[in-house]
């Protein structure tokens, strides 16, 4: 399926980059709804560029033809023509299309993102973030297979020319810091933190961080990150850059490789979810010390 991927990056830039620009217009405007209640400020927040958003992007994959439509679509919203794809498939395209909607809605950062990825059951295939409010003109963030590229967006280029342009990371040349991005223990993140530090690593919130996590984890600010039951459209693509900079993601309880064959639905936050807790880092020599730290903590994320 590398058709699928070429296809994928070739004529999807463009559609999230206009995306990006429609979100930061709508930004300007009263656009908050209503209709999450799973009890987590992040995860309830919803806009109507969320749903403006993911319209675009599902008609865009849409009108690539039959070899998109063949796909499963995971969607973090309920918009879009998403009927159109297949029921099952071994691909599965994701869709995040506002990461960061709280700060978004509330206007207190330039952090969000429009968000997508390929994958199979296996593994991260492709993964494409575009930041509009970071940078003058937005930045982007491309992995295909090994490949990384990070930069800001020109648009006197069309998309795929101006990543294209975009000279591409090396593997291995971003490892060596110990910050380890702590998320997802519903309000127990600093605890957690603190004891990742205690362990000689630097355990930080996403609030004590200058950016994204994605470009963070890509321009080498960030070592890794520790997840507690992590949805699956957006968290992906830490993996991805973590595995294309020559590291890996792994679940704490029994150092597994993390894969997409065991999800589930949290029904509070109407999401799909991978199970237990998840330490993905750039260098593996930092995965020992995130699997000893958090091998006992609970899995459960309501529990």
């Amino acid at each position: 399926m590398d058709e699928l991927i070429q296809l994928l990056a070739a004529e999807l830039p463009r559609a999230v980059r206009w995306s990006g620009a429609l979100a930061r217009q709508l930004r300007r405007h009263d656009i908050a709804l209503g209709g999450k209640h799973s009890g987590s400020a992040d995860t309830d927040a919803l806009t109507l560029a969320d749903l403006a958003v993911q319209e675009i992007l599902v008609a865009a994959l849409r009108d690539m033809g039959p070899r998109v439509r063949r796909c499963r679509i995971e969607a973090e919203e309920a918009s879009g023509d998403l009927g159109r794809f297949a029921e099952q498939s071994d691909w599965v395209l994701a869709i995040d299309p506002v990461d960061g909607t709280r700060e978004y809605r509330d206007r207190i950062g330039h952090r969000w993102a429009v968000m997508f990825h390929a994958r199979t059951a296996e593994t991260i295939r492709y993964s494409l973030v575009f930041l509009p409010e970071e940078g003058a003109d937005g930045t982007w963030l491309e992995v295909h297979g090994d490949r990384i590229v990070l930069g800001p967006d020109d648009p006197t280029r069309a998309a795929r020319a101006a990543l294209d342009a975009l000279a591409p990371i090396a593997p291995g040349r971003r490892q060596g810091s110990r910050r380890i991005l702590v998320s997802g223990f519903l309000g127990h993140e600093a605890e957690r933190a603190r004891v990742i530090s205690a362990a000689g690593l630097d355990g930080v919130l996403g609030s004590d961080t200058p950016g994204s996590a994605y470009p963070l984890m890509a321009s080498g600010y960030l070592g890794g990150a520790l997840f507690h039951t992590p949805n699956v459209y957006d968290f992906p693509v830490c993996m991805h850059v973590a595995r294309a900079l020559g590291g890996d993601a792994v679940w704490v309880h029994d150092g597994t490789r993390v894969d997409f064959r065991r999800t589930w639905r949290d029904e509070r936050a109407n999401m799909f979810r991978l199970p237990g807790i998840v330490a993905c880092a750039s260098d593996p020599s930092v995965i020992p010390t995130l699997v000893d730290v958090a091998r006992h903590w609970s899995g459960e994320r309501y529990g």
